[in-house]
C-alpha cells in the first residue's frame, strides 16, 4: 500500500529549513518513497489531503524515564521501595511494563516518533522496545539504557539505577545490563536537585573518576555509547576525562571543559523542562522547598549556560525532556523546544531542527530518520499551524505517522494543573 500525503507545507528538518507549500510526500512500506511538488493525481495510492497543513519529521526525545508520568503528587514517594515492589513478582512486573508502555505511546501520540530512555526499571524498557519492533504494542522507535549505573547514595540509587561500589563491580554491572541488549549505558555521576543536601550543590560528585572510567571502558568494549547524568562543572570534567559520550543536563563550561568536549567528540543533551518547575514555579504548587528551588535555579542556569557555550563552540547540542520528573510529562516535548528558543536564544527553526535531524545525528540514526527525505522512515508530524511562527502549534498534533502508520488527530490524557502552571513560562 502506498500513501500520498498531498497539499502539505513541508518543513524538512534541515538546519536552514523554510516552508515549502504545495508539496507531496509518498510513503511505501513504511518509508518515504518520494518528496515532490504535488502532482494532479496519485494512482495506486491512498491519498491524504492535508489542506495546506505543516508536515515535518517526527520529534526525537533524547532523555526520558518511562517509569514515571510527571503528574503532580500530593506527597513524595519512596522510589526505591516502589521499584523493588514492582520488580518483585511477575504480576507487578507486568503492571510496571503496562505503565511504561502507556508512557511510550503517549510520547508517540504527542508527536515524538523516537525516544531514548536513560534509566528505567530492570529490563522493562528493552522488553517494550522489542514488543514495539514485533508489533505487539504501539510505540515510537526506542533506544534504551535499561537500568543506569550509580553508587551508594548516588542519584536514583535503587529505583532506575543499580549500585556499584568498586571498579570491578562497575564492569560487572555494565555486563549485566548488557545482557538485555540495550542501546546505551547510563551513568549517574553527580547528584541532582531532589537529592541535594546542601544549598548550591545540586551536582555534587558522587561517582569517583576511576569508577566512571571502568564503566566507560567496559561499555565501549561491548560496543555501547555512554550517557551520564551530570549537573556540575566538576562532574562534566570527570565524565569527559573518563570516556562519557553525552553529557545529560550539563553545567557552565569554561575553556578547559570546552576543549574536553571537543577532544572527546562528545555532545550535550539539553534538558530545560525539569528545571523550570523546580526553579520557577510556586513551591507550594510543585511541592518543593527553599533548598529545592534554590538548587533548581542553579541547575537551570547551568543547563542554559552549557547549551549556549556548546553551540558557540560547535559542540553538538540535542534536546530531551527528562520526562517523569515533577511536572514534566510524556506529552510535552514541544515545551523543550519552546524553552530552547526562549532561554538559549535559538530560532524556532533551529529548535525544530535540533529536535529532529540533530537529535538523530547525535543518536547515530540520521540515515534512518530525523528529516523528510526519500529512503528514510516515514516518521512524520502534521500540525495545523506553522511552528516556525509559533512552537505551541506542536502541542496538539493534527496527525502523527510512525513508520507509515497513521494516527489521525491523536489525543492523550493531560493534567490540567500542569498545563495551567507551565503555560505561565511560555
Amino acid at each position: 500500500m502506498k500513501t500520498a500525503f498531498v497539499n502539505c507545507t513541508l518543513l524538512d528538518g534541515t538546519e536552514n529549513m523554510a516552508p515549502q507549500a504545495g508539496m507531496a510526500v509518498v510513503v511505501e512500506d513504511g518509508k518515504i518513497a518520494l518528496v515532490e511538488k504535488a502532482a494532479a493525481s496519485y494512482e495506486g495510492c491512498e491519498v491524504v489531503d492535508l489542506g495546506g497543513r505543516y508536515l515535518m519529521p517526527g520529534l526525537i526525545n533524547l532523555h526520558l524515564h518511562l517509569a514515571s508520568t510527571g503528574a503532580p503528587k500530593k506527597k513524595e514517594t519512596d522510589a526505591a521501595k516502589l521499584a523493588s515492589f514492582l520488580m518483585g513478582n511477575p504480576v507487578t512486573r507486568a503492571l510496571a511494563r503496562s505503565v511504561c508502555e502507556k508512557a511510550a505511546k503517549t510520547e508517540l501520540l504527542s508527536g515524538v516518533t523516537t525516544i531514548r530512555t536513560v534509566g528505567g526499571l530492570d529490563g522493562v524498557d528493552s522488553a517494550i522496545r522489542d514488543r514495539v519492533k514485533t508489533g505487539k504494542t504501539v510505540g515510537p522507535r526506542m533506544l534504551v539504557a535499561d537500568l543506569a549505573v550509580t553508587v551508594p547514595g548516588g542519584h536514583m540509587a535503587g529505583s532506575v539505577a543499580a549500585v556499584a561500589q568498586t571498579e570491578e563491580e562497575c564492569r560487572a554491572l555494565v555486563r549485566r545490563i548488557a545482557q538485555g541488549k540495550p542501546d546505551l549505558i547510563k551513568l549517574m555521576i553527580t547528584g541532582g536537585v531532589l537529592d541535594a543536601k546542601v544549598k548550591g550543590e545540586p551536582g555534587v560528585l558522587r561517582m569517583p573518576p576511576e569508577l566512571v572510567r571502568a564503566a566507560c571502558e567496559e561499555a565501549h568494549r561491548l560496543g555501547y555509547p555512554v550517557a551520564a547524568h551530570v549537573e556540575s562543572p566538576e562532574g562534566v570534567r570527570v565524565a569527559l576525562e573518563n570516556g562519557v559520550d553525552t553529557i545529560e543536563h550539563g553545567a557552565a563550561l569554561d575553556e578547559a571543559l570546552v576543549e574536553l568536549f571537543q577532544q572527546r567528540g562528545a555532545a550535550h543533551v539539553c534538558t530545560i523542562s525539569p528545571a523550570v518547575p523546580l526553579a520557577m514555579m510556586d513551591p507550594q504548587v510543585v511541592g518543593s522547598t527553599e533548598l529545592t528551588q534554590y538548587n533548581g535555579n542553579v541547575v537551570f542556569e547551568g543547563i542554559v549556560s552549557c547549551a549556549k557555550t556548546a553551540l558557540a563552540h560547535g559542540i553538538p547540542v540535542g534536546l530531551g525532556t527528562d520526562a517523569g520528573c515533577p511536572f514534566t510529562t510524556h506529552y510535552d516535548m514541544w515545551r523543550e523546544l519552546q524553552y530552547f528558543h526562549k532561554y538559549v536564544g535559538v530560532s524556532r527553526a533551529f529548535a525544530l531542527h535540533t529536535a529532529t535531524l540533530k537529535n538523530a545525528e547525535i543518536l547515530g540514526i540520521a540515515q534512518k530518520t530525523g528529516s523528510v527525505e526519500a529512503g528514510k522512515s516515514a516518521d512524520l508530524l502534521v500540525t495545523d499551524g506553522d511552528p516556525l511562527a509559533d512552537l505551541t502549534c506542536l502541542r496538539a498534533p493534527y496527525m502523527v505517522v510512525m513508520a507509515g502508520r497513521v494516527f489521525a488527530q491523536p489525543r492523550v490524557k493531560k493534567y490540567p494543573l500542569v498545563e495551567q502552571e507551565l503555560d505561565k513560562f511560555l
